[in-house]
């Protein structure tokens, strides 16, 4: 049997992080079993259609690096992939349930049950639930109905007084009791079906074997296994994953903490890799210290049989940033220099580079990118490395306590620094001859190089100042000296 997994993402909005993860256990069982993945785009809820949402969707699974086998753009032996384009599929197969009596034709008006609802929530009842009201109707009363055209929908016949058993691969046997079932819509009045039909209707003639899913998603399979049964279908393997929720709380994820749009993540600054590598332990754990894992990597290791079982799990946002600064610390840093320049053109990110060179803003990551836990981080420390620096006088003078002291320094620097030619103009060579004209002139290590760190760059903090000074270029750096000349 060929492993088939999908993952069927809705054009609701954007691609909810906690869906990627999904998305990298599906692709990585598929891709370990010499499967298939397959992405399938659950547009029937057209309440909450967001034009443009689902290419946005495809292409951010794409910017992470992960490329489907079935599905839209590149269509399959089961097209189309859209829901929308199903929806005489899901007539059939509901007509087909109805023919059968597992399901019924309901022809409720929306204010009936709106005031059935009211009376049970009266009367105190922990959950509203159809009361089943045309689940019996005459069929003589149900033919009327249809040739006159009422306005109907199709519910699922929950059989009474029996149960309904759940074997899930992480979290074991699981049963249910179909009298606390509620008859589910499974098809509108508008034609279009409900996820439970569409969902299980598809899963089934797309032959997908393996359906992992958050746990919130629970209390949903007796309905999916009894429309399944009702079918005389073969179920799939259920994998209930835990869904991911704020550090140090029960809140799921939320955007006043932090980005919750898988898309949102990259446009941040954090690189794919790194994200997709602190995904993979949100639910799963090699049973290994290792922590680094490319995506190659992950789905040669990866097996369900390793996933959590726990109904939450902690999205580290430090951990996250801890990830992506050792990912910009050990790229090549040209590769790193390519993905810095793409990703600001792509978010129109000003990176106040002032048109320089791309081998000059390559040398600049490279001295500060240890640094950096994001690419949005590269600006802000990057300044006075394009631009001339405010220098704070005062903040100058005070690592000597006194000016003439701080400007003496400062003159001997710029003395010693004209002696240097071009070519000798390396952070190895200036580290030799600045220490020396230290001894020789009885300076203080702290208070001399704290005062040509500050004229150079107006900061206390910058990457070696030996490193920042080959970057910055002789002429640069001696006329900055002068600069603090008076």
């Amino acid at each position: 049997m060929e492993v088939r997994t999908r993952i069927a993402p809705s054009p609701t909005g954007e691609l909810h992080i906690g869906h990627l993860r999904t998305l990298l256990y599906d692709y990585a069982y598929a891709k370990k079993n010499n499967g298939k993945f397959i992405v399938r785009v659950e547009d029937t809820d057209r309440t909450r259609f967001v034009e443009g949402s689902m290419d946005r969707t495809l292409d951010v699974i794409i910017d992470y690096g992960i490329m489907w086998d079935e599905g839209p753009r590149i269509g399959g032996p089961h097209e189309p992939y859209e829901q929308s384009k199903r929806l005489g599929i899901y007539k059939k197969h509901a007509e087909e349930l109805v023919a059968k009596g597992h399901g019924y034709y309901c022809f409720c008006t929306p204010e009936r049950l709106e005031k059935m609802r009211e009376e049970q929530r009266a009367s105190g009842a922990p959950k509203t639930v159809y009361d089943r009201h045309c689940r019996n109707l005459p069929p003589e009363e149900v033919e009327k109905n249809l040739a006159n055209k009422v306005r109907h929908v199709v519910r699922l016949k929950v059989p009474a007084d029996e149960t309904v058993v759940l074997n899930d691969l992480v979290h074991g046997e699981v049963v249910f009791d179909t009298n606390e079932i509620d008859d589910a819509v499974l098809l509108k009045s508008d034609g279009y079906p409900t996820y439970h039909l569409a969902a299980m209707v598809d899963d089934h003639l797309m032959e997908i074997t393996h359906v992992l899913r958050g746990i919130d998603w629970m209390p949903s399979s007796p309905v999916h296994m009894l429309i399944y049964k009702s079918f005389g279908w073969e179920l799939p393997v259920f994998v209930h994953l835990p869904n991911l929720k704020e550090m140090g709380s029960n809140q799921k994820l939320s955007k006043r903490f932090g980005a919750v749009a898988a898309v949102d993540f990259l446009q941040d600054g954090f690189l794919a890799e790194a994200v997709l590598n602190f995904l993979m332990f949100l639910g799963w754990n090699p049973g290994t210290e290792k922590e680094i894992y490319s995506l190659e990597e992950f789905t040669n290791d990866f097996s369900l049989e390793k996933l959590q079982k726990t109904d939450l799990v902690a999205f580290d946002r430090e951990k996250l940033t801890w990830y992506n600064g050792y990912y910009i610390r050990n790229m090549d840093v040209k590769m790193l220099g390519e993905r810095l320049l793409d990703w600001a053109e792509i978010y129109s990110v000003d990176l106040g580079t002032k048109d320089r060179s791309p081998d000059y803003v390559i040398k600049v990551l490279e001295a500060v990118r240890e640094r950096m836990k994001t690419l949005m981080d590269f600006a802000d420390i990057t300044a006075y490395f394009f631009d001339k620096p405010k220098v704070d006088r005062e903040m100058l003078i005070k690592q000597s306590g006194d000016e003439g002291r701080m400007t003496g320094i400062i003159t001997s620097f710029n003395e010693l620094l004209t002696t240097v030619s071009y070519d000798d103009w390396r952070k190895d060579n200036l580290d030799r001859i600045c220490h020396a004209h230290l001894t020789a002139n009885n300076y203080k290590p702290k208070e001399a190089f704290m005062n040509l760190r500050i004229a150079l760059s107006g900061e206390t903090a910058t990457p070696p100042i030996f490193d920042t000074m080959e970057v910055l270029g002789r002429n640069e750096v001696l006329e900055r000296l002068r600069a603090q000349i008076r």
